[in-house]
């Protein structure tokens, strides 16, 4: 699905939903197009005008912010210390 699709859905959606939900609405639809691999930035730019959405991307993507990198272990080093 494109995230222009994805838009139209939400606009004729979002007054179904109630006020009170819209954020956590949003928050979905956000999670949902990143797991479809679309990009933030083509989030942000289709979903320019919906507040909701904006702020559940910025969310988003401040969470993307604090997660600590992890680390890769290095397989190669541990294996040599067993090797004979």
């Amino acid at each position: 699905m494109s995230v222009e699709l994805s838009s139209e859905i939400w606009n004729e959606l979002k007054r179904y939903v109630n006020t009170v939900d819209r954020q956590e609405a949003a928050e979905v639809l956000v999670s949902v197009l990143v797991d479809n691999d679309v990009d933030p930035d083509d989030i942000r730019e289709i979903y320019k005008g919906d507040k909701d959405v904006k702020a559940a991307l910025a969310a988003y993507i401040k969470d993307l912010d604090d997660e600590p990198e992890e680390e890769e272990d290095d397989d190669d080093d541990n294996e040599s210390e067993y090797e004979d």
